[in-house]
């Protein structure tokens, strides 16, 4: 009468002796990045260049044409479609003007997408910015200035700052 009961408490034991567990030694595991095509401004972060018109003589009546210089670079994924608006500058009356310092005497200038100055940049006009996909870590904006000097100017430093918004 014992067996039955003798049986029944081996089983019983073999349930609380561990067991070998069968371990995976090898598997896999998926890695993945999402990589999002965009433009990266370097360098330039306060002021993105520098548009000088020179020094003349308070008497000149010269055309004065520059290009943006000591500027910002834009890098973009190649594709991605870059745009920029210029506004107006803080002495827009009538247009964009440079203003004496410390006076109220103005001189107008315009803002060109290229150099043939054959293209306006009007104020807060969004235009295109091309580039190759060779240049697409070095592209300069395109911004050139036009000025004509009246001759009739009291002498002293003219200056304007104008706001460039980038778009991507």
């Amino acid at each position: 009468m014992t067996l039955p009961w003798l049986a029944r408490s081996m089983v019983c034991l073999g349930c609380w002796l561990p067991w070998p567990l069968l371990a995976a030694t090898g598997a896999t595991f998926q890695v993945s990045a999402s990589i999002v095509p965009g433009c990266l401004v370097v360098g330039g972060v306060t002021q993105y260049g520098n548009l000088n018109f020179g020094t003349y003589s308070a008497l000149s009546t010269q055309v004065v044409k520059v290009a943006l210089s000591s500027g910002v670079t834009v890098q973009c994924t190649p594709g991605v479609a870059l745009s920029m608006s210029v506004d107006g500058g803080l002495h827009n009356s009538g247009g964009r003007n440079v203003q004496l310092n410390g006076g109220t005497a103005r001189v107008a200038y315009q803002l060109f997408q290229d150099a043939a100055y054959s293209q306006s940049l009007g104020i807060a006009q969004s235009v295109n910015v091309p580039y190759l996909s060779t240049n697409a870590n070095a592209i300069t904006l395109p911004i050139y200035g036009y000025m004509q000097l009246p001759g009739n100017r009291p002498g002293g430093i003219y200056s304007d700052v104008v706001q460039v918004q980038l778009s991507f």
